[in-house]
Order: C-alpha cells, then sequence, then structure tokens
C-alpha cells in the first residue's frame, strides 16, 4: 500500500467531511460510534490522533438549530396562538432532530477541513534575546 495521497481540493475535503470518511483516502470510515471516532483508518491507517474538534460542532449546530426552532415558535405563536403543552409537542421533538441529526456530519466536516489545513493548537514563539 503506499504511502503517497495527492492533497484533496477544499471541496473534496468538505464532500469527505460530509460523508463521514477519512479525510486523507475518502474511503474508510471516521466513526465507530455515533461520534466516537476510530484509532485510524481502515482503509490507508491515517492515525486520528490529531484530531482536535472541540466544541466547534455543538457551537455551530446550537446556533444553527436555534434559528430555525425559535424562528418557527414565534411565527407559530403569532399566527395561532397554542396553548403551552402544544408548543412542547412541536419543538422538543424539532429540537432533537436539527441537533442530533447534523451533529456527527460537522464533527467530521471540522476534522476533515482541520486535517485539510493542517490546522493545530497555537504555539507562541519566543525569540531568545540576552
Amino acid at each position: 500500500m503506499s504511502n503517497f495521497y495527492a492533497r484533496a481540493t477544499t471541496s473534496q475535503a468538505i464532500l469527505r467531511g460530509i460523508a463521514c470518511k477519512c479525510p486523507r483516502c475518502g474511503k474508510g470510515k471516521l466513526f465507530s460510534g455515533f461520534l466516537t471516532l476510530r484509532p485510524s483508518c481502515d482503509a490507508c491507517e491515517q492515525d486520528y490522533s490529531f484530531v482536535d474538534a472541540g466544541d466547534g460542532p455543538a457551537v455551530f449546530i446550537i446556533l444553527i438549530a436555534g434559528f430555525i426552532v425559535v424562528g418557527a415558535a414565534l411565527i407559530v405563536e403569532v399566527k395561532y396562538q397554542p396553548p403551552f403543552w402544544l408548543h412542547a409537542a412541536l419543538w422538543i421533538p424539532l429540537v432533537l432532530a436539527v441537533t442530533l441529526w447534523p451533529l456527527r456530519a460537522m464533527k467530521s466536516l471540522m476534522i476533515s477541513l482541520q486535517f485539510h489545513h493542517n490546522a493545530a493548537e497555537g504555539r507562541s514563539i519566543r525569540k531568545n534575546t540576552p
């Protein structure tokens, strides 16, 4: 097996991320569970120890979901003024759907873009001065 893989374009990195595939080869699976990463790619053996998605995916999902759910709830409240129990029946399933469904793909996308751009933790550069 060759250790050389052509550098993916940004669009390829995005597609690999959304598909939850290996950011290097695009063939192996990235996750072993819902959000649990594999230790390495089963196709190209890329080590996933570099991964540090942090809270970025969750923050993006929360902002997008909040916009969708709050907007829809406001429209329904202004137009129909339903009782609170109906609001709960409508919006709790929607909150679960718009947060859990895209979370895995968003985490994978962040990992793929991190790999594509060689992103790493910031380091301070200190010059030796006498």
